[in-house]
C-alpha cells in the first residue's frame, strides 16, 4: 500500500509539473522575446511561421526555436515606456478604470455579502438566487440591455460605462458570501449582547475575520479587469480614453519587439499582485469553496 501510494504521488507530480511546464511557456517566451533584437525575433518567429505553413502543405520539417536572446536587449522596453506616449496613456487608463472597480465591487460585495450571510431578511435566498443568475450569463447575454441602460443615462463613451457595471458585479457577492457563511455566528452574537450594533460587528469582527477573501477577491478582480475587452471596445468609442488591453491588439505586426516588451510589462502588474497577495488567496479560494 506504501509503494502504491509513492508511485501515485510521484504520478501527480509529475503530471501537475508538466501542466505547469505547458502554461508557463508562453510566458517565459514573452519575456525573453522582449529581451531580443528585432532582427532575431523575426528570424525566429519567421521560421516558425515556415514551418507552420510547411506542415499544413504535409511536409516534415523542424526549426530549432531559441529560448534565451543572443544578447540582450532593452531597445523595444525604451521604445514602448519613453518613445511611445501611446502606452503610457493607456497605461493609466487602464489603472483608472482597474482601481476604481476593484475598490468599489470589493465594498459593495462586503456589505452584501454580509446581509446575505448573517442578516434574516424576506427574500434573501430568492434575492441571492437572483445574484448567481446574473453571474452566469455571459457577457453578450447583458450586452444589448446594458447598451440601451448606459445610452440612456448619457454614459456612453464616458468611463462610467465601464466602471459603474463592475463596481456591482455579483462574483464579489457570491465568493464573500461563501466566504462568510462559515465564520461562527457565536462571534456576531457575543457581540450583540455586548451591545455592539451591525455595522460595529461588520468593521470588527466580519472584516478582519475575511481579509482573506477579501484578499483573493482582490487578486481576482484586478486580473479579470485588468484583461477586459469586449467593454471598452464596446463602451468607448474614443480611442484616448481606451485601456492597454486594446493596445497589444494594435501593435504593428512589423513591430515584433514591441509587441513582445509590452506584454510583458503588461503581465508585470497582475504578477506583482498576485504575488503580494498569494498567501491570502490560496487560503481565500479554499475557504470560500467550502460548503457550509
Amino acid at each position: 500500500m506504501l509503494t502504491f501510494r509513492f508511485i501515485t504521488k510521484i504520478a501527480a507530480t509529475l503530471i501537475v509539473g508538466a501542466v505547469s511546464l505547458a502554461m508557463l511557456v508562453p510566458i517565459v517566451l514573452t519575456v525573453t522575446g522582449s529581451l531580443m533584437t528585432e532582427q532575431e525575433i523575426m528570424r525566429n518567429y519567421h521560421a516558425l511561421g515556415q514551418m507552420l505553413n510547411t506542415s499544413q502543405g504535409g511536409a516534415d520539417t523542424f526549426v530549432n526555436l531559441k529560448i534565451l536572446p543572443d544578447w540582450l536587449s532593452f531597445e523595444q522596453f525604451l521604445q514602448v515606456l519613453i518613445l511611445s506616449p501611446q502606452y503610457l496613456r493607456m497605461f493609466w487608463n487602464s489603472a483608472a478604470l482597474v482601481l476604481p472597480i476593484v475598490v468599489g465591487q470589493t465594498v459593495v460585495a462586503a456589505l452584501a455579502a454580509y446581509a446575505f450571510a448573517k442578516l434574516r431578511f424576506f427574500g434573501r435566498d430568492g434575492l441571492f438566487l437572483v445574484y448567481l443568475i446574473t453571474m452566469l450569463m455571459p457577457f453578450q447575454v447583458t450586452l444589448v440591455p446594458n447598451y440601451i441602460v448606459l445610452d440612456k443615462l448619457g454614459l456612453m463613451n464616458h468611463e462610467s460605462a465601464i466602471i459603474l457595471p463592475g463596481i456591482f458585479g455579483a462574483f464579489g457577492v457570491f465568493m464573500m458570501r461563501q466566504f462568510m457563511a462559515h465564520i461562527p455566528n457565536g462571534y456576531i452574537e457575543s457581540a450583540r449582547i455586548d451591545g455592539a450594533g451591525l455595522f460595529t460587528i461588520f468593521l470588527r469582527i466580519i472584516v478582519p475575520l475575511a481579509k482573506p477573501g477579501l484578499a483573493a477577491l482582490t487578486v481576482l478582480l484586478f486580473i479579470d479587469n485588468w484583461n477586459m475587452i469586449e467593454q471598452p471596445l464596446i463602451f468607448l468609442e474614443d480611442s484616448v480614453k481606451q485601456p492597454l488591453s486594446l493596445y497589444l491588439a494594435q501593435i504593428n505586426q512589423d513591430a515584433r519587439g514591441i509587441g513582445f516588451a509590452a506584454s510583458a510589462l503588461y503581465m508585470a502588474p497582475a504578477v506583482l499582485v498576485f504575488l503580494y497577495a498569494e498567501s491570502y488567496f490560496v487560503e481565500g479560494i479554499q475557504l470560500s469553496g467550502m460548503k457550509g
